[in-house]
């Protein structure tokens, strides 16, 4: 007996009622299988219009025929009963809609925002898609996205899984433009979260408030993300107790003496940062490490054990200019800059220090700093390194790096706690463009197997 998925699709203009805006709200992708001696598909997909207190449902169904083996079973192999629901979509155009819908969602939903403004302050706890089916809530239109305005913070997801947030923005929330975090169960973090596309610019105020706010999170990526000007004390993406990330291709934008940039710290571990673009990105344009309440590190501590803010961070291929100090090391154990371009930082080139310093904790050493292009002036750079009390610093390893003095070539030379491998002093690195923002090098540079547009010693 021949099974077939069948492909229904909506025609919104059937009747006046189904053609009004407020009624165009689809759920699509519902996979059926059905039985039926002798069926045969029709050349075209048949065509209903369902309509249920005016949601309006949009049902495609693939015609092809399932091969014996398959028959009565979904693609994975499991047996079906008579219609088993695949994946859906539902549009949505107002608070309302999108409370409902986020908090009915299961995996496999797709709950897509149309153009306009929602109010923010929304707080959904546990919800969680699955491998393979994951609930995302995204823009209906990527170049015209919804703005989520206002709110303490504009959205914040609690103890969820498998969950993917795209093209959405952010701006005016009193605290943190999204915060995302495990729901005060550190022994169960969130996990498996996709941030892509995101904006969230002009939130907090002079606190620690952050655009982006990750606490007991795992296996995550930030993507293509745009943050500007957070709390005058908060981080443009800030990580506690986070593990198994990817943060790739965001650009952040705020003042030079303004918190930091991206941070990770309580306890994270084994996050990339790689790719982004920083300007004025903070006092701290990337704080590895930082200082947290002890009762707040993920996992959390464990007595006679070696702790650290953070540990396996690294940075690779990223641009700053301007901040403070582009790069701190604060209490870590292990992490590794390289492949970057610096680019007139205002005080250091970066920070080696100490925060944490309660009992177990390591003195802040081994981070590695390799392969980068720096270009400073005198009258801005008080010295290349910071280092604090109660560090160690003769752990740190510099090799290969570029110095070049941009108003005193001649001065190019860095002060380094420890000596430098094969570093290059004083030789102009040739941007294309500096004045303008443009730190790619130009064709007959030095410089090409170093800096940013290099991955480790191959042109990206």
């Amino acid at each position: 007996m021949p099974i077939f998925s069948i492909a229904i699709a909506l025609s919104i203009l059937a009747s006046p009622f189904l053609a009004k805006s407020e009624n165009r709200r689809w759920i699509d992708n519902l996979a059926f299988q059905v039985d039926s001696p002798g069926y045969q598909a029709p050349t075209q997909p048949p065509i209903f219009i369902h309509t249920s207190f005016s949601v309006i449902i949009r049902m495609q169904l693939d015609l092809t025929p399932r091969p014996p083996s398959l028959q009565g079973k979904g693609a994975g192999g499991e047996v079906l009963g008579s219609a088993k629901l695949k994946s859906r979509i539902i549009h949505v155009e107002n608070n309302e809609e999108l409370q409902a819908a986020i908090t009915s969602a299961k995996p496999g939903t797709t709950i897509l925002l149309e153009p306009g403004e929602y109010a923010g302050g929304m707080h959904f706890r546990q919800i969680k898609g699955e491998a393979g089916k994951p609930i995302v809530i995204a823009a209906a239109d990527a170049k015209n996205p919804p703005v989520i305005r206002g709110g303490t913070t504009g959205l914040q997801l609690s103890d969820v899984a498998y969950l993917e947030l795209r093209d959405l923005r952010f701006t005016g929330a009193r605290v943190n433009g999204v915060n995302i975090d495990d729901g005060g169960s550190y022994e169960t973090p969130t996990h498996h979260i996709l941030l892509r596309g995101l904006t969230v610019i002009d939130v907090g105020s002079d606190g620690n408030h952050d655009g982006i706010k990750l606490s007991g999170v795992d296996d995550f990526r930030v993507e293509d993300c745009t943050i500007e000007r957070w709390g005058k004390r908060g981080q443009g993406i800030d990580m506690v107790g986070c593990h198994n990330g990817i943060i790739q291709g965001c650009q952040l934008r705020s003042a030079d003496d303004s918190g930091s940039g991206v941070q990770a710290k309580g306890g994270s571990r084994a996050i990339t940062i790689r790719r982004c673009r920083f300007e004025h990105a903070g006092a701290r344009a990337i704080n590895i490490g930082g200082s947290t309440g002890l009762q707040y590190f993920r996992p959390p501590l464990q007595s006679g054990q070696a702790h650290a803010e953070a540990q396996d961070i690294t940075v690779e291929n990223c641009t700053f200019i301007g901040s403070n100090a582009p790069i701190a090391f604060v209490g870590i154990n292990g992490a590794v800059v390289r492949f970057n371009t610096i680019y007139r930082p205002k005080r250091w080139v970066l920070r080696i220090l100490q925060e944490t310093r309660a009992e177990g904790f390591v003195a802040c050493r081994n981070g590695v700093f390799t392969d980068n292009i720096v270009a400073f002036r005198s009258d801005e750079v008080a010295t290349t390194v910071n280092i604090g009390p109660a560090t160690a610093p003769e752990t740190f390893t510099f090799a290969r790096n570029w110095w070049y003095c941009l108003d005193r070539p001649t001065e190019s030379q860095p002060t380094l706690p420890t000596p430098e491998t094969d570093g290059a002093i004083g030789v102009n690195p040739r941007f294309r463009h500096p004045e303008e923002g443009d730190l790619r090098l130009q064709p007959e540079s030095q410089a090409r197997q170093v800096g940013a547009d290099v991955i480790h010693g191959n042109a990206d």
